[in-house]
């Protein structure tokens, strides 16, 4: 018989620019992360399978942040030691012999692709295949015996469940994707006797099972696309409803401030374009009444020069008249000649009687030029006085815009256009859900056409029944140890490809038993490859399998007036060293075990206990 190599992981650490290098370390046998939600524990799990060739990228969080590398250490049960290193954005892999915690070396490091790839030893797979003695293993992929190269994605599967696969309502041997069903249960077939498929012999298809396949690889691939972009959102459909909803709510309350904000600020702004016409006005009118009075001040002048000259007139006529006879100084006529009862140009009285009655007009003109001078000069003391009232209010209006109802207003509009964007990422998500949702429905439906022709859509994978009879028997025992209800009969149906426990289907069961049997099937596989010298990667990671002590989904799902906890952990803790078993919970495990060196608690405080979280939190954001 072919003895196959375990592995075991020794170390997760993450590295980073100026960053302290935070580490989570594992020991052989039974591990347990146990604490406060939010604390990295599913996210250690997370970043396992990555570094075992899972796609990316991994979730984003504020303490991840500023870390760029993650380095994973394994052991061989043969003895070799060797770290693994991939940038936190994806991409290939570096490997390095030995251990490694801080640092990475620089010299004898080999590159390792990311994509298995059959024909070169290149990448991750084949070198992670090579170590545990599976290289060049072939396993079923469809009804017509094509094959595919065996890839250590396919023995990740089985031996790390997450917290949403652990209670999804369906076989292990399932991940929700028909095409994938037959290698999925080809590989449980390896596992379980150390044979694989390279001996069959394919069988020509017909041109419209041909096409078929061809559109069933097509949709897979369109999915497999989708499935990566929605890796990358934030949640399930269900969430993703919800959080547009309560954007949906928020965004019309945010509407509701930013109408108000733009309306004070449309009402501050018609202010500060009256306050400013009114001041280009009086500014305007000022400038007017300045000219004004400058001119009326010439024409004052003017007045002033005529009164001169006219009471020169005046007066010149009077000492005229008052002289005695003598040559006419006008026309030279002496007194003998002169006719003094005639009208003439030199009537002496005649010219100062006109010069009295002209003075006595622009008399009447310098009178109302002096009123509108005094009226003028009134109206421009009193724009003097009101400019700079005024350009006082047009400052204020200004000032009150410029630092109170502008930074408002922006930050309004920033606010809400986050929340729009926001909003549109969450309809954009719920958008790629429902296309891969039609996407799946229409592989499904020529998946079931393909079934329906070949007689059944139960994957034809060979299970041996001898095989599968001792497989339940060491699942049976383990819930029978574990004290699950009705664990006395347990066998294994080949066409649900899942445990019967007590007569009903795994299925069948709340998602808190549906955890716990799937438990019980993941650790019952690493005994039973242990047992019989079968393949196994040597390890397995369990997250949230005692989900029916934090959420029981009703009372037949509710153990926690058992002891099923208790006996749970006691069974883990006699798991052999040769074997590794990595359990996270949220709940704590019995005094007993927390005592244990391979028990780590999260705690989420600084101030308490050894570790916060998996990365350093700051005590001022734990206070908060």
């Amino acid at each position: 018989m072919t003895q196959y190599a375990r592995l075991q992981i020794q170390h997760v650490s993450f590295l980073g620019p100026d960053k302290p290098a935070t580490t989570v370390h594992f020991k052989p046998g039974f591990n347990v992360l146990y604490g406060a939600s939010d604390t990295g524990k599913s996210f250690i799990l997370d970043t396992i399978d990555y570094m075992l060739g899972g796609k990316g990228p991994l979730r984003d969080f504020p303490e991840r942040e500023g870390y760029d590398r993650i380095l994973l250490s394994m052991q061989t049960s043969s003895g070799e030691f060797f770290t693994l290193q991939r940038s936190t954005s994806g991409g290939g892999f570096l490997k390095a012999d030995g251990l490694h915690e801080a640092t990475f070396p620089k010299d004898g490091v080999t590159e390792l692709r990311e994509q298995h790839d059959e024909r070169k030893d290149d990448n991750l797979s084949r070198f992670l295949l090579g170590k545990i003695g599976l290289l060049n293993r072939r396993v079923k992929r469809n009804k017509h015996n094509e094959t595919n190269s065996l890839s250590f994605r396919n023995l990740a599967r089985l031996a790390i469940v997450d917290e949403e696969e652990i209670i999804q309502k369906r076989s292990p041997l399932s991940d929700g994707n028909l095409v994938a069903d037959t290698p999925n249960t080809a590989t449980f077939k390896l596992l379980l006797t150390g044979a694989d498929d390279s001996a069959l012999v394919a069988v020509r298809s017909s041109p419209q099972e041909h096409s078929r396949a061809g559109q069933i690889e097509l949709l897979g691939q369109l999915i497999a696309a989708n499935q990566t972009k929605i890796r990358q959102l934030s949640g399930p459909p269900k969430q993703l409803e919800e959080q547009d909803e309560r954007l949906e709510e928020t965004l019309r309350s945010r509407m509701e401030i930013l109408a108000a904000h733009e309306s004070l600020y449309k009402d501050a702004a018609s202010r500060r374009r009256d306050a400013r016409q009114k001041l280009e006005q009086a500014n305007e009118r000022l400038a007017e009444v300045s000219v004004l009075l400058d001119r009326f001040d010439l024409l004052g002048k003017h007045y002033q020069s005529d009164v001169e000259r006219l009471e020169g007139i005046r007066e010149g006529g009077t000492l005229f008249s008052a002289l005695s006879d003598g040559v006419c100084p006008l026309c030279g006529a002496h007194p003998k000649h002169q006719h003094r009862s005639d009208d003439c140009e030199g009537n002496a009285d005649q010219v100062v009687m006109a010069a009295e009655a002209e003075l006595g007009k622009i008399g009447a003109l310098q009178q109302d030029l002096a009123q509108t001078v005094r009226q003028l000069t009134t109206e421009s003391r009193s724009l003097q006085n009101r400019i700079p009232k005024l350009e006082a209010d047009v400052f204020a209006v200004n000032a009150q815009i410029q630092e109170e109802l502008a930074p408002k207003l922006r930050a309004a509009r920033t606010s809400y256009a986050e929340l729009a964007d926001k909003r549109a990422e969450v309809r954009e998500a719920l958008g790629l859900f429902q296309s891969l949702k039609d996407l799946e429905d229409r592989r499904t439906k020529l998946e079931l056409e393909e079934a329906e022709e070949s007689g059944g859509n139960t994957p034809d994978a060979g299970l041996p029944a001898s095989s599968l009879d001792k497989f339940a028997t060491i699942v049976q025992d383990i819930l029978k140890t574990w004290h699950f209800p009705n664990a006395d009969r347990v066998h294994f149906d080949q066409k649900a490809r899942d445990l019967v426990i007590g007569g009903k289907n795994r299925t069948s069961f709340g998602k808190g038993l549906r955890a716990i049997t799937q438990s019980a099937f993941t650790i019952g596989l690493l005994q039973y490859c242990m047992e019989q010298e079968t393949p196994h990667t040597g390890f397995a990671l369990l997250d949230s399998p005692l989900l029916s002590y934090k959420e029981p989904d009703g009372e037949d799902d509710d153990m926690r007036h058992t002891d099923l906890k208790a006996q749970f952990y006691e069974y883990l803790k006699k798991i052999g060293v040769d074997r590794q078993v990595i359990i996270i919970e949220n709940t704590d495990p019995p005094d007993d075990v927390r005592i244990l060196p391979n028990a780590q608690k999260f705690t989420g405080n600084p101030d308490e206990g050894d570790r916060a979280g998996l990365f350093p939190i700051a005590k001022a954001a734990a206070s908060t």
